[in-house]
């Protein structure tokens, strides 16, 4: 057998991804990955392969979400779900500080032992991307959050390349899938009844290793079979920029990305943003599920006694009144000025913050929003009107 070696290929079968997760769980990883749990596939803590969703798809589109069964379906033929690498490593709400208070005197207690080592298995090349933003919120801005740095470095990622889009999914668009790449440790394509494995990393050429060692069935991918596996993706990506049906679903969605951000920006008070806030609930589940929205707030709380003491950092959304309250009040207090800020953060100034857009066109948004409100939908219709006669300054957008 070919040792494994980042670059090289090999098959696994279902019984080689189980000494996989093995092999991980060994190594002190708590491993994750999707499964079938209230009405919905989503990331939670695995320890069999068995529990994976194998046999199962998901149908999506604005403001809909249903899981049916197919018995031919493969093991990674559904989407993404609510959860994405963000619930893990930039969790919804985590305690940064406590302190006690003894005597009269308040102490900071010291920070709690690490947590175990995360690998995340079934990653799609949307959210690869939005990990690469979110580090580059979290680690390249300047200021480092030390929680994020510590889980990111152990992070094990072991990716799945897509053979199905739902109807919500324009990562194509974005240039962020549906390959998954290029950063991830294992890459899993799926043919048949096994996989094709590329070694992405040191630490994922011996993770595969240890597997072999136990047993797995290791056989090297030739160069033909290499080709077929990177085909899967390729040719799911010609068919998403071609808007064809997909696997019996709708066709997927695109977005005209060409100039986005001025084509936004000279385009504060266009009139769409007051249409669109006309259905929008300003729920924030848009920004809940997204995988790279970022902002958070911080809370204290104490217990009865009032001797114990926690910080707490906890997500936050620009479409909450009190995001933007400065002097007792909200400088954004219409929905269609919550809506603007949000899109055009998400497509327009966040590339003059990081140098890349809040977006992966995982089209999560889209899904989960109650009203199916559709980003590429509402980009798109200020695009056909650009250059209109500008609208009534300052139209319902304060």
């Amino acid at each position: 057998m070919t040792p494994p070696s980042p670059g090289s290929w090999h098959w696994l079968d279902r019984a080689g991804l189980q000494l996989v997760v093995d092999a991980l769980r060994r190594q002190g990883h708590r491993v994750i990955g999707p499964q079938v749990a209230d009405g919905a596939i989503v990331l939670r803590d695995l320890a069999s392969v068995t529990d994976l969703p194998t046999g199962w798809l998901d149908d999506q589109d604005g403001g809909s979400y249903r899981l049916r069964h197919d018995p031919t379906a493969g093991t990674f033929d559904h989407v993404v779900g609510p959860h994405s690498l963000k619930n893990f490593l930039f969790p919804a709400r985590e305690t940064v500080a406590s302190f006690a208070r003894d005597d009269g005197t308040w102490t900071q207690a010291p920070r709690s032992a690490a947590e175990s080592p995360l690998a995340v298995l079934g990653v799609r090349g949307c959210d690869l991307a939005a990990l690469a933003v979110q580090d580059r919120v979290f680690l390249g801005s300047g200021y480092v959050d030390e929680a994020y740095k510590a889980r990111r470095e152990r992070l094990f990622l072991v990716a799945v390349n897509c053979r199905r889009a739902a109807a919500t999914c324009f990562c194509h668009s974005m240039g962020c899938g549906p390959s998954a790449g290029p950063v991830f440790d294992l890459a899993l394509t799926e043919i048949g009844n096994r996989f094709a494995c590329e070694v992405g990393s040191d630490h994922g050429a011996a993770v595969l290793a240890a597997a072999s060692e136990a047993g797995a069935v290791l056989a090297a991918c030739t160069a033909s079979e290499i080709d077929a596996a990177g085909a899967v993706p390729r040719d799911l990506g010609s068919r998403m920029h071609a808007r064809q049906t997909v696997n019996d679903t709708p066709s997927p969605r695109s977005l005209d990305t060409h100039g986005i951000r001025d084509l936004l920006m000279r385009n504060l008070e266009h009139p769409q943003w007051d249409e669109v806030a006309s259905r929008c609930l300003s729920c924030t589940n848009c920004t809940l599920v997204c995988p790279t929205c970022f902002c958070s707030s911080v809370q204290e709380v104490a217990d009865l006694s009032g001797d114990q003491v926690d910080r707490e950092r906890h997500w936050a959304s620009c479409f909450s009144l009190d995001h933007a309250r400065m002097h007792g009040q909200s400088v954004r207090s219409s929905t269609a000025s919550r809506y603007r800020q949000w899109l055009i953060h998400k497509f327009a100034t966040w590339i003059d913050q990081f140098d890349t857009s809040g977006c992966t066109g995982c089209g999560r948004c889209i899904t989960w929003c109650p009203v199916g409100i559709d980003v590429t939908r509402e980009i798109a219709a200020i695009r056909a009107t650009d250059g209109a006669a500008a609208p009534e300054t300052g139209r319902g957008t304060s």
